[in-house]
């Protein structure tokens, strides 16, 4: 499954996706609402706990995720991003979507980000 033009069009509408990652212990699909950034072909994830959010840590030892919008899905392989600067960039990208104030509220640790290249 890749991203396709439908997918990225309910992105475009939306502010939050069902996430689907496999457990790092369990071995289990796992689904989690979360919030999302789509810039162009660049996708942007921010676990609302940083680096201990269990999401992550799943993510960390198989990156690959499937994202649900509305009934259009797709698999993406996913990158950390752990240097300053960069994460730094991606709660930006949160604040000017979501607000500064909720990003404040959500998420507790600004510490890492997730990235993909939709297709």
């Amino acid at each position: 499954m890749t991203a396709g033009k439908s997918l990225k069009e309910h992105l475009a509408r939306h502010r939050e996706i069902t996430l689907t990652v496999t457990g790092r212990k369990s071995g289990k699909e796992i689904s989690v609402p979360v919030w999302f950034v789509l810039e162009g072909d660049q996708f942007y994830l921010l676990p609302v706990h940083g680096s201990g959010t269990q999401w992550y840590l799943n993510v960390l030892k198989e990156p690959l995720i499937r994202i649900e919008a509305r009934g259009e899905q797709a698999e993406l392989r996913v990158k950390s991003i752990t240097d300053t600067k960069s994460v730094k960039t991606v709660v930006d990208k949160f604040r000017e979507k979501y607000t500064a104030a909720d990003v404040k509220k959500y998420y507790s640790k600004l510490d890492v980000a997730v990235a993909a290249k939709l297709d």
